[in-house]
């Protein structure tokens, strides 16, 4: 899910303070590694997962009373070490049925999801029954909808008549209905457009212990599902189109109405969108049927969608693995409902952006391929969103960078007005502001507000993430994120699979870095603390010499040659390699490679032109830097020779400033 899309209105000053934060940002260089002609480890997953829960549904929409009918069979497989005595349902669409449920009662706290719908949503659950033998048992009218401390009804208990035991298959029947409301940020309608996710009963996720992964629908909490097949027929007015998880293997009108069939395997989620009012093109890109449904009015910001993904599925394929679908659907969704883009479902995806943004501003590729790349992070991958979100949201937002970066340079985020700003540096902007109050690696739910949630998440996984990839060099970086894509594809990998790729392709003090970045609010801070420059003379004072005594005086010695120090000073937890660049008066300039891992190092110069002025991290390769100010600093007497770093400067302020307004 993208936070960019439409989470946050941005006023005009926000926006002004932003573009003169970042148009100082460093171009970003291309560093590599001593090993880089290394080639990447080769992307050979799993080609398909262990089935769990499968669905087969129908789902009839009434478009004028925004509800579906929906029923079918749910197969399920226990798959966990344990018997199983209870089962555990989702109940999403609850999470809009009134103030009382955990996702409306969640502070917001400056990310999306702030309305309070005028048209509440409900799914109401009339049958699950199980027949067992000759027995067919009732399962709902046992249902726990809520714990005895907490209204909310979007996690239910359905105890069991009997054990379920492990490597066992039963199938389940279903009947519900569901009210869907106006559209709050994932889900809903507005007059005839309806985006349907999470509108089923959906089994949690089982564990290898026996336990169920179960949760209330958490405000900033996402998902986490066992994958399976999915046969679901949609039924909606014949004027309607249809956009879904999967292929159409059937589409036929009768009676007025449009019923198509979607069938899809080796996923954990199925969504999908009906309108009357959608314009629809298709084509094919690396082997794959990409459709894109947009209101009418849009055919600019549909076709940027497509080139976006003319470049996305072959890149995505190069270095995380090939994308296994044969079908992706982009949603547009209307300009009334900005709530309802920036999310991500198997095989369909909600993108967004006004219909008049300019190409030089480039939020309608950003958030289309943000939401691309989670049809593997989160997709492919299925991590627990909800204890783990930076494994989704912020290794994506990390390849959303590398791609944008990739594809459009140094303007990945927006080139105008003879600026550009990097989509890299906007996530260390944000990121960095709020590095100290938590940590990254906690449940979404933990987070204190919406806005810490987005900054870490997103922005600071992204920058920890991308310091090591300019540390360490593309290749090097590519190889360890295609080693975790391949480890982790079908397998719901968790935080260590990350830092075990992270250990074997880039090394131990890689891996320890980045858990403590993640794990403890690591940070790190470099700054030149103190700089000398002299001419080089002889020691001066009395000296005896051959049997008399001399003296020297303190302006004697040869002419032109000079030494001198420089301390750089290492602040936080973090350590990383970096350069300390020397600039002499003479204009020339020499590198000092420092491994980082004291608090300070003193660099001595010998030379023949005085030192002017010292820079650590000249090519901005730590954008983890709490403070770009301190990198700079000019010799006692020299001249002032800061407008190197005058701009650099003018972030710092600038970010200061779009800190206390933005939202």
């Amino acid at each position: 899910m993208s936070p960019f899309c439409a989470s946050r209105r941005h006023s005009g000053a926000v926006l002004l303070a932003f573009v003169l934060a970042l148009s100082c940002a460093p171009t970003l260089p291309a560093p590599q590694a001593a090993d880089a002609e290394r080639p990447a480890a080769p992307a050979t997953p799993t080609e398909h997962p262990e089935h769990v829960a499968s669905y087969t549904m129908r789902a009839k929409l009434d478009p004028a009373l925004h509800t579906v009918h929906g029923e079918g069979t749910l197969t399920w497989k226990n798959v966990s070490h344990s018997p199983v005595r209870e089962l555990w349902f989702h109940l999403y669409l609850n999470a809009f049925k009134n103030q009382s449920s955990n996702f409306m009662r969640a502070p917001i706290g400056g990310f999306r999801g702030a309305i309070v719908p005028t048209d509440w949503g409900t799914i109401d659950v009339k049958k699950l029954s199980w027949t067992d033998g000759a027995t067919t048992h009732e399962l709902w009218d046992a249902v726990e909808l809520s714990r005895p401390d907490d209204p909310d009804e979007t996690d239910a208990r359905v105890p069991l008549p009997r054990e379920i035991a492990p490597g066992e298959t039963v199938t389940f029947a279903m009947v519900w209905d569901d009210k869907l409301p106006q559209v709050v940020e994932r889900t809903g309608y507005d007059g005839s457009f309806h985006m349907v996710g999470q509108w089923f009963p959906k089994i949690a996720k089982i564990e290898d212990d026996g336990r169920f992964a179960h949760f209330p629908f958490h405000h900033l909490g996402e998902f986490y599902a066992d994958f399976g097949a999915y046969d679901v027929t949609l039924d909606v007015p014949e004027s309607f189109t249809l956009g879904a998880t999967g292929p159409a293997t059937e589409s036929k009108v009768e009676g007025g109405r449009r019923v198509e069939r979607h069938v899809q395997a080796d996923v954990h989620d199925f969504a999908w969108t009906a309108w009357d009012g959608f314009q629809k093109r298709t084509e094919t890109i690396a082997g794959v049927t990409v459709t894109a449904l947009y209101p009418p009015g849009y055919d600019d910001l549909a076709e940027r969608e497509l080139a976006t993904m003319r470049f996305a599925l072959p890149h995505y394929g190069e270095r995380y693995g090939a994308y296994p679908y044969t079908v992706l659907t982009l949603v547009h969704p209307p300009a009334t409902v900005p709530e309802a883009g920036g999310m991500e479902y198997p095989t369909l995806i909600t993108t967004g952006s006004p219909s008049w943004t300019p190409r030089g501003l480039l939020t309608p590729e950003l958030v289309t391929i943000h939401e691309f790349g989670h049809q593997y992070f989160y997709g492919l991958f299925a991590s627990d969103e909800v204890t783990w979100p930076f494994l989704d949201e912020g290794l994506n937002s990390y390849a959303e960078a590398e791609a944008m970066a990739k594809w459009r340079g140094a303007g990945s985020l927006m080139r105008m007005f003879d600026i550009e700003l990097g989509d890299a540096e906007g996530h260390a902007f944000r990121g960095n502001m709020f590095s100290k109050d938590e940590k990254v690696a906690q449940p979404a739910y933990a987070f204190t507000t919406g806005t810490h949630y987005g900054a870490l998440v997103y922005g600071r996984t992204s920058t920890i993430l991308e310091t090591m990839r300019r540390v360490h060099g593309d290749d090097a970086m590519r190889r360890a994120l295609g080693t975790y894509a391949k480890r982790a594809r079908f397998r719901h990998p968790r935080p260590d699979d990350l830092l075990g790729a992270i250990k074997d392709e880039l090394g131990e003090r890689a891996a320890e870095t980045l858990r403590v970045a993640l794990m403890e609010k690591g940070w790190v801070d470099y700054a030149v603390t103190s700089v000398a420059s002299a001419p080089v003379r002889p020691p001066a004072g009395l000296f005896d010499r051959g049997g008399k005594r001399e003296t020297v005086p303190a302006d004697s010695g040869a002419k032109g040659t000079f030494e001198g120090w420089v301390l750089v000073t290492r602040r936080g937890t973090l350590s990383f390699p970096v350069e300390v660049e020397l600039v002499f008066a003479d204009g020339s300039r020499k590198r000092e490679a420092w491994d980082g891992i004291a608090e300070s190092v003193r660099l001595p110069f010998h030379g023949t032109s005085p030192l002017r002025a010292v820079l650590v991290d000249p090519d901005a390769r730590i954008l983890l830097d709490e403070d770009r100010t301190n990198d700079f600093a000019t010799a006692p007497k020299a001249s002032r020779a800061g407008a190197g770093r005058v701009l650099e400067r003018a972030t710092y302020w600038a970010g200061l400033a779009l800190g206390a307004i933005a939202p």
